[in-house]
């Protein structure tokens, strides 16, 4: 009898293709990537650096904000476009945030409050944690919301934009450099240099075109409920809805 297959080898075809009843099994586009993940996983701890909005979390921050402004639909179709790689993402980040201009800063709470961890996410970060690793978030959302959801989840670094406040109101702007696809691939970097861990332990997930770079980057890439900008050029797809799916199959222990 042939050996079984390994059991990370979940689909040989393309998403979407199964019942809708029938939860969706991973794919992976590079079986001999994960294998090298795996084994590199054997000999150390990993990195892992997650997207947050639609990825960490079920939410896009900057849609529960223009809520309050009445503007959510035209700010998610400008998130969409951006996602799907059609817009230049720092553009449309600045277009989507002058949106939310004169916004008591009190909205901001009342977001944080409302955003839904995505199921598996925590058991994700518990196993990379107790395997020894390093957690990170990077976001194009809003550090306002990224950093306290990253402190309740025990994640030990975040990066996001920081929204510009005046007189108690939001402004419109954001401050310092945006968090584009080239600034999450540096961050990717530099935390595997700080923590001294090699890039072939390091794992990226997304969900859109801003996610690009740092998937490409890492030992391993993960498409999570992604884009098909993001999704054809991963080396793992998750369709979801779980997050945690990963832990099985980068061959770590769940916590």
């Amino acid at each position: 009898m042939p050996d079984s297959p390994p059991a990370y080898d979940v689909a040989v075809s393309r998403l979407g293709t199964v019942p809708d009843d029938t939860p969706a099994a991973p794919l992976v586009r590079r079986p001999e990537v994960l294998e090298r993940t795996r084994v590199a996983l054997t000999e150390g701890p990993p990195l892992l650096l997650t997207d947050v909005d639609s990825t960490l979390i079920g939410d896009e921050v900057i849609e529960l904000l223009a809520a309050h402004a009445g503007k959510e639909p035209e700010v998610r179709a400008v998130t969409e476009a951006a996602m799907r790689g059609e817009l230049d993402f720092a553009q449309s980040l600045h277009a989507r945030v002058a949106v939310l201009e004169g916004l008591p800063v009190t909205v901001v709470e009342a977001v944080r409050a409302a955003v839904r961890v995505t199921p598996g996410a925590q058991e994700l970060v518990d196993a990379v944690t107790a395997a020894g690793g390093v957690v990170g978030v990077v976001s194009g959302g809003f550090v306002e919301v990224v950093g306290p959801l990253a402190e309740t989840m025990r994640i030990h670094h975040a990066v996001a934009n920081t929204l510009e406040v005046s007189d108690g109101r939001l402004t419109g702007r954001v401050t310092g450099e945006v968090v584009d696809r080239a600034v999450k691939a540096r961050v990717l970097r530099e935390l595997a240099e700080r923590h001294g861990i090699p890039m072939e332990r390091t794992i990226a997930v997304g969900d859109g075109a801003n996610d690009l770079d740092m998937l490409e980057a890492a030992g391993l890439g993960v498409a999570f409920a992604a884009k098909p900008a993001l999704a054809d050029r991963a080396d793992v797809c998750l369709p979801g809805p779980r997050l945690d799916d990963l832990i099985e199959l980068l061959g770590l222990p769940r916590a």
